[in-house]
Protein backbone atom coordinates (compact mmCIF):
# COMPACT_ATOMS: atom_id res chain seq x y z
CA UNK A 1 0.00 0.00 0.00
CA UNK A 2 2.84 2.41 0.88
CA UNK A 3 4.49 1.67 -2.47
CA UNK A 4 1.24 2.40 -4.30
CA UNK A 5 0.82 5.69 -2.45
CA UNK A 6 4.40 6.65 -3.14
CA UNK A 7 4.04 5.81 -6.81
CA UNK A 8 0.87 7.88 -7.04
CA UNK A 9 2.56 10.80 -5.31
CA UNK A 10 5.46 10.63 -7.73
CA UNK A 11 3.09 10.55 -10.70
CA UNK A 12 1.24 13.58 -9.41
CA UNK A 13 4.47 15.47 -8.88
CA UNK A 14 5.60 14.63 -12.41
CA UNK A 15 2.30 15.78 -13.84
CA UNK A 16 2.54 19.08 -11.97
CA UNK A 17 6.04 19.61 -13.26
CA UNK A 18 4.96 19.00 -16.84
CA UNK A 19 2.06 21.38 -16.40
CA UNK A 20 4.42 24.09 -15.16
CA UNK A 21 6.51 23.66 -18.29
CA UNK A 22 3.42 24.00 -20.48
CA UNK A 23 3.79 20.52 -21.98
CA UNK A 24 0.32 19.16 -21.15
CA UNK A 25 -3.03 20.00 -22.67
CA UNK A 26 -5.67 21.49 -20.38
CA UNK A 27 -8.44 19.10 -19.35
CA UNK A 28 -11.63 20.13 -21.11
CA UNK A 29 -14.40 21.18 -18.79
CA UNK A 30 -17.44 18.96 -18.61
CA UNK A 31 -20.34 20.33 -20.61
CA UNK A 32 -23.51 21.15 -18.72
CA UNK A 33 -25.35 21.61 -21.98
CA UNK A 34 -28.64 19.66 -21.87
CA UNK A 35 -29.41 17.05 -24.51
CA UNK A 36 -31.03 18.48 -27.60
CA UNK A 37 -34.72 17.83 -28.04
CA UNK A 38 -35.73 15.26 -30.61
CA UNK A 39 -38.64 16.22 -32.86
CA UNK A 40 -40.41 13.43 -34.71
CA UNK A 41 -43.48 12.96 -36.87
CA UNK A 42 -45.17 9.60 -36.52
CA UNK A 43 -47.28 7.55 -38.93
CA UNK A 44 -50.44 9.42 -37.97
CA UNK A 45 -48.81 12.78 -38.64
CA UNK A 46 -48.60 13.57 -34.93
CA UNK A 47 -45.66 15.65 -33.72
CA UNK A 48 -43.71 13.95 -30.95
CA UNK A 49 -41.06 15.84 -28.98
CA UNK A 50 -38.62 14.11 -26.66
CA UNK A 51 -36.21 15.82 -24.26
CA UNK A 52 -33.47 13.51 -25.51
CA UNK A 53 -33.00 9.92 -26.68
CA UNK A 54 -35.60 7.71 -25.01
CA UNK A 55 -34.06 5.18 -22.67
CA UNK A 56 -37.07 3.69 -20.89
CA UNK A 57 -39.34 2.49 -23.66
CA UNK A 58 -42.56 0.47 -23.67
CA UNK A 59 -43.50 -1.44 -26.83
CA UNK A 60 -47.06 -2.55 -27.52
CA UNK A 61 -46.36 -4.66 -30.62
CA UNK A 62 -43.81 -7.36 -31.39
CA UNK A 63 -42.26 -5.76 -34.47
CA UNK A 64 -41.54 -2.72 -32.32
CA UNK A 65 -40.00 -4.95 -29.66
CA UNK A 66 -37.75 -6.50 -32.29
CA UNK A 67 -36.70 -3.10 -33.59
CA UNK A 68 -35.69 -1.96 -30.11
CA UNK A 69 -33.74 -5.14 -29.35
CA UNK A 70 -32.02 -5.00 -32.75
CA UNK A 71 -30.92 -1.44 -32.00
CA UNK A 72 -29.53 -2.42 -28.61
CA UNK A 73 -32.37 -0.98 -26.54
CA UNK A 74 -33.88 -3.23 -23.89
CA UNK A 75 -37.59 -2.38 -23.61
CA UNK A 76 -38.90 -1.74 -20.11
CA UNK A 77 -42.34 -3.08 -20.99
CA UNK A 78 -43.58 -5.48 -23.66
CA UNK A 79 -47.07 -6.61 -24.62
CA UNK A 80 -47.51 -10.38 -24.26
CA UNK A 81 -43.94 -11.29 -23.34
CA UNK A 82 -44.67 -15.03 -23.49
CA UNK A 83 -46.09 -14.70 -27.00
CA UNK A 84 -43.07 -12.76 -28.20
CA UNK A 85 -40.73 -15.35 -26.75
CA UNK A 86 -42.57 -18.04 -28.72
CA UNK A 87 -43.02 -16.25 -32.05
CA UNK A 88 -40.02 -13.89 -32.04
CA UNK A 89 -37.32 -16.05 -30.49
CA UNK A 90 -34.88 -15.43 -33.35
CA UNK A 91 -34.47 -11.91 -31.91
CA UNK A 92 -34.60 -12.78 -28.20
CA UNK A 93 -35.17 -10.43 -25.32
CA UNK A 94 -31.95 -9.82 -23.40
CA UNK A 95 -33.65 -8.77 -20.17
CA UNK A 96 -36.94 -9.51 -18.44
CA UNK A 97 -39.28 -6.64 -19.32
CA UNK A 98 -42.58 -6.10 -17.57
CA UNK A 99 -45.52 -7.71 -19.33
CA UNK A 100 -47.93 -4.86 -20.05
CA UNK A 101 -50.92 -6.85 -21.27
CA UNK A 102 -52.06 -7.97 -24.69
CA UNK A 103 -51.04 -6.40 -27.98
CA UNK A 104 -54.58 -5.25 -28.66
CA UNK A 105 -55.33 -4.10 -25.13
CA UNK A 106 -52.30 -3.01 -23.11
CA UNK A 107 -52.69 -2.27 -19.42
CA UNK A 108 -52.61 1.48 -18.81
CA UNK A 109 -51.95 1.07 -15.09
CA UNK A 110 -49.02 -1.28 -15.67
CA UNK A 111 -47.47 1.03 -18.24
CA UNK A 112 -47.97 4.10 -16.05
CA UNK A 113 -46.23 2.35 -13.16
CA UNK A 114 -43.11 1.99 -15.33
CA UNK A 115 -42.87 5.78 -15.90
CA UNK A 116 -41.55 5.36 -19.46
CA UNK A 117 -39.83 8.07 -21.51
CA UNK A 118 -41.62 6.81 -24.61
CA UNK A 119 -44.33 4.39 -25.67
CA UNK A 120 -44.03 2.97 -29.18
CA UNK A 121 -47.32 1.68 -30.54
CA UNK A 122 -48.68 0.85 -33.97
CA UNK A 123 -51.59 2.26 -35.89
CA UNK A 124 -53.34 -1.08 -35.34
CA UNK A 125 -53.94 -0.09 -31.73
CA UNK A 126 -57.41 1.49 -31.23
CA UNK A 127 -57.30 5.30 -31.14
CA UNK A 128 -59.01 5.31 -27.74
CA UNK A 129 -56.15 3.25 -26.31
CA UNK A 130 -53.54 5.56 -27.85
CA UNK A 131 -55.34 8.56 -26.37
CA UNK A 132 -55.10 6.99 -22.92
CA UNK A 133 -51.43 6.15 -23.43
CA UNK A 134 -50.63 9.77 -24.30
CA UNK A 135 -51.66 10.69 -20.75
CA UNK A 136 -48.82 8.49 -19.51
CA UNK A 137 -45.93 9.40 -21.84
CA UNK A 138 -45.18 10.53 -25.40
CA UNK A 139 -46.52 7.98 -27.88
CA UNK A 140 -44.86 7.28 -31.22
CA UNK A 141 -47.18 5.44 -33.61
CA UNK A 142 -45.74 3.50 -36.51
CA UNK A 143 -47.61 1.90 -39.39
CA UNK A 144 -46.66 -1.74 -39.01
CA UNK A 145 -47.21 -2.80 -42.61
CA UNK A 146 -47.83 -1.43 -46.08
CA UNK A 147 -48.55 -3.79 -48.98
CA UNK A 148 -47.32 -1.14 -51.43
CA UNK A 149 -43.76 -1.31 -50.05
CA UNK A 150 -43.23 -3.70 -47.16
CA UNK A 151 -39.44 -3.64 -47.11
CA UNK A 152 -39.34 0.14 -47.32
CA UNK A 153 -41.87 0.36 -44.50
CA UNK A 154 -39.86 -2.09 -42.40
CA UNK A 155 -36.69 -0.05 -42.81
CA UNK A 156 -38.49 3.26 -42.30
CA UNK A 157 -39.99 2.06 -39.03
CA UNK A 158 -36.56 1.01 -37.83
CA UNK A 159 -35.18 4.44 -38.71
CA UNK A 160 -37.96 6.26 -36.85
CA UNK A 161 -37.46 4.20 -33.70
CA UNK A 162 -33.70 4.70 -34.03
CA UNK A 163 -34.16 8.48 -34.14
CA UNK A 164 -36.30 8.33 -31.00
CA UNK A 165 -33.71 6.29 -29.12
CA UNK A 166 -30.52 7.87 -30.45
CA UNK A 167 -29.51 4.74 -32.35
CA UNK A 168 -29.27 5.90 -35.96
CA UNK A 169 -25.81 4.40 -36.48
CA UNK A 170 -27.03 1.05 -35.21
CA UNK A 171 -29.99 1.24 -37.60
CA UNK A 172 -27.64 1.62 -40.56
CA UNK A 173 -25.74 -1.47 -39.41
CA UNK A 174 -28.95 -3.49 -39.06
CA UNK A 175 -30.19 -2.48 -42.52
CA UNK A 176 -26.87 -3.26 -44.17
CA UNK A 177 -26.81 -6.67 -42.51
CA UNK A 178 -30.26 -7.39 -43.94
CA UNK A 179 -29.28 -6.23 -47.43
CA UNK A 180 -26.13 -8.36 -47.32
CA UNK A 181 -28.14 -11.40 -46.22
CA UNK A 182 -30.62 -10.96 -49.07
CA UNK A 183 -27.79 -10.64 -51.60
CA UNK A 184 -26.18 -13.78 -50.19
CA UNK A 185 -29.47 -15.68 -50.33
CA UNK A 186 -30.26 -14.51 -53.86
CA UNK A 187 -26.87 -15.76 -55.06
CA UNK A 188 -27.31 -19.12 -53.34
CA UNK A 189 -30.72 -19.62 -54.94
CA UNK A 190 -29.42 -18.56 -58.36
CA UNK A 191 -26.48 -20.95 -58.03
CA UNK A 192 -28.99 -23.72 -57.30
CA UNK A 193 -30.93 -22.88 -60.47
CA UNK A 194 -33.90 -21.45 -58.56
CA UNK A 195 -33.83 -17.84 -59.80
CA UNK A 196 -37.26 -16.84 -61.04
CA UNK A 197 -38.93 -19.99 -59.68
CA UNK A 198 -42.34 -19.70 -57.97
CA UNK A 199 -42.98 -20.35 -54.30
CA UNK A 200 -46.08 -20.30 -52.11
CA UNK A 201 -45.95 -19.25 -48.48
CA UNK A 202 -48.89 -19.41 -46.09
CA UNK A 203 -49.87 -19.89 -42.49
CA UNK A 204 -53.03 -21.41 -41.10
CA UNK A 205 -55.08 -22.19 -38.05
CA UNK A 206 -57.65 -24.79 -37.09
CA UNK A 207 -61.01 -23.99 -35.51
CA UNK A 208 -64.13 -26.14 -35.25
CA UNK A 209 -62.44 -28.93 -37.21
CA UNK A 210 -61.80 -26.63 -40.15
CA UNK A 211 -58.46 -25.24 -41.30
CA UNK A 212 -58.33 -21.66 -42.50
CA UNK A 213 -55.33 -20.68 -44.59
CA UNK A 214 -53.75 -17.25 -45.10
CA UNK A 215 -51.79 -16.93 -48.34
CA UNK A 216 -48.93 -14.42 -48.15
CA UNK A 217 -49.29 -12.60 -51.46
CA UNK A 218 -46.66 -10.49 -53.20
CA UNK A 219 -47.86 -7.56 -51.06
CA UNK A 220 -46.89 -9.30 -47.82
CA UNK A 221 -43.54 -8.84 -46.10
CA UNK A 222 -42.61 -12.48 -46.66
CA UNK A 223 -43.74 -12.20 -50.28
CA UNK A 224 -41.65 -9.06 -50.77
CA UNK A 225 -38.57 -10.70 -49.31
CA UNK A 226 -39.10 -13.73 -51.56
CA UNK A 227 -39.13 -11.43 -54.56
CA UNK A 228 -35.96 -9.70 -53.36
CA UNK A 229 -34.45 -13.18 -53.31
CA UNK A 230 -35.30 -13.59 -56.99
CA UNK A 231 -38.32 -15.86 -56.49
CA UNK A 232 -41.85 -15.40 -57.83
CA UNK A 233 -45.04 -15.55 -55.80
CA UNK A 234 -47.26 -18.48 -56.75
CA UNK A 235 -50.35 -16.86 -55.23
CA UNK A 236 -52.40 -14.99 -57.83
CA UNK A 237 -54.96 -13.54 -55.43
CA UNK A 238 -54.74 -10.05 -53.95
CA UNK A 239 -54.09 -9.48 -50.28
CA UNK A 240 -55.24 -6.73 -47.93
CA UNK A 241 -53.77 -3.24 -48.31
CA UNK A 242 -51.71 -3.42 -45.13
CA UNK A 243 -50.34 -6.90 -44.60
CA UNK A 244 -50.84 -8.38 -48.07
CA UNK A 245 -52.69 -11.38 -46.64
CA UNK A 246 -55.52 -13.25 -48.33
CA UNK A 247 -57.84 -16.02 -47.16
CA UNK A 248 -58.62 -19.46 -48.52
CA UNK A 249 -59.19 -23.06 -47.48
CA UNK A 250 -57.59 -26.35 -48.38
CA UNK A 251 -59.42 -26.44 -51.71
CA UNK A 252 -57.86 -23.09 -52.55
CA UNK A 253 -54.42 -24.71 -52.41
CA UNK A 254 -55.20 -26.55 -55.63
CA UNK A 255 -54.53 -23.31 -57.54
CA UNK A 256 -50.90 -23.20 -56.45
CA UNK A 257 -49.61 -26.06 -58.57
CA UNK A 258 -46.45 -28.09 -58.18
CA UNK A 259 -44.29 -25.50 -56.45
CA UNK A 260 -42.49 -25.40 -53.09
CA UNK A 261 -44.91 -24.64 -50.25
CA UNK A 262 -43.36 -23.08 -47.14
CA UNK A 263 -44.92 -22.19 -43.83
CA UNK A 264 -44.14 -21.31 -40.24
CA UNK A 265 -46.22 -22.54 -37.34
CA UNK A 266 -45.60 -22.74 -33.62
CA UNK A 267 -45.61 -25.91 -31.59
CA UNK A 268 -47.34 -24.07 -28.75
CA UNK A 269 -50.35 -23.45 -30.99
CA UNK A 270 -50.22 -26.55 -33.17
CA UNK A 271 -49.33 -27.29 -36.77
CA UNK A 272 -52.47 -27.23 -38.96
CA UNK A 273 -50.68 -28.55 -42.04
CA UNK A 274 -48.85 -31.49 -40.50
CA UNK A 275 -51.56 -32.37 -38.00
CA UNK A 276 -55.04 -31.15 -38.89
CA UNK A 277 -54.70 -31.74 -42.64
CA UNK A 278 -52.71 -34.95 -42.40
CA UNK A 279 -55.70 -37.12 -43.25
CA UNK A 280 -57.41 -34.67 -45.59
CA UNK A 281 -57.92 -36.09 -49.08
CA UNK A 282 -57.54 -32.76 -50.87
CA UNK A 283 -54.32 -31.97 -49.00
CA UNK A 284 -52.83 -35.38 -49.75
CA UNK A 285 -53.65 -34.98 -53.45
CA UNK A 286 -51.84 -31.67 -53.86
CA UNK A 287 -48.78 -31.91 -56.16
CA UNK A 288 -46.44 -30.18 -53.71
CA UNK A 289 -47.52 -32.61 -50.98
CA UNK A 290 -47.13 -35.71 -53.13
CA UNK A 291 -43.76 -34.51 -54.43
CA UNK A 292 -42.38 -33.70 -50.97
CA UNK A 293 -42.13 -29.96 -51.53
CA UNK A 294 -43.68 -28.90 -48.22
CA UNK A 295 -41.20 -27.00 -46.06
CA UNK A 296 -41.94 -26.23 -42.42
CA UNK A 297 -39.51 -23.48 -41.45
CA UNK A 298 -38.21 -23.17 -37.87
CA UNK A 299 -40.35 -21.79 -35.07
CA UNK A 300 -39.62 -18.33 -33.73
CA UNK A 301 -39.34 -16.41 -37.00
CA UNK A 302 -41.86 -13.58 -36.67
CA UNK A 303 -43.45 -13.25 -40.10
CA UNK A 304 -44.36 -9.60 -39.52
CA UNK A 305 -41.09 -8.58 -37.88
CA UNK A 306 -38.11 -6.50 -38.85
CA UNK A 307 -34.77 -6.96 -40.61
CA UNK A 308 -33.43 -9.49 -38.12
CA UNK A 309 -36.50 -11.72 -38.41
CA UNK A 310 -36.26 -11.51 -42.17
CA UNK A 311 -32.58 -12.46 -42.04
CA UNK A 312 -33.56 -15.59 -40.12
CA UNK A 313 -36.27 -16.24 -42.69
CA UNK A 314 -33.82 -15.93 -45.59
CA UNK A 315 -31.43 -18.39 -43.95
CA UNK A 316 -34.25 -20.86 -43.25
CA UNK A 317 -35.82 -20.65 -46.71
CA UNK A 318 -32.55 -20.88 -48.64
CA UNK A 319 -31.52 -23.86 -46.56
CA UNK A 320 -34.86 -25.60 -47.16
CA UNK A 321 -34.88 -24.98 -50.91
CA UNK A 322 -31.26 -25.89 -51.60
CA UNK A 323 -30.82 -28.94 -49.40
CA UNK A 324 -30.39 -32.21 -51.25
Amino acid sequence: MRRLIATSAAAIAAALALTACGTTEPTPAKSDKPAEKINLTDAKGAKVTLDGPAKKVVATEWNVVEALVSLGVDPAGVSDVKGYQAWGSTVPLKTEPKDVGTRGEPSMDTIAALSPDLIVATTDLPPAAVKQLRKVAPVLEIRPADAADQVGRMKGNLDLIAQATGRTEQAETVKKSYDDKVAEGRKALADAGLAGKPIAFADGYAASNQVSIRPFTSGSLIGSVNEELGLKNAWKMAGDKDYGLAATDVEGLTAVGDVPFAYISNDAEGDPFAKDLAGNGVWKSLPFVKNDKVHKLPDGIWMFGGPKSMEAYVDALVSALTKK
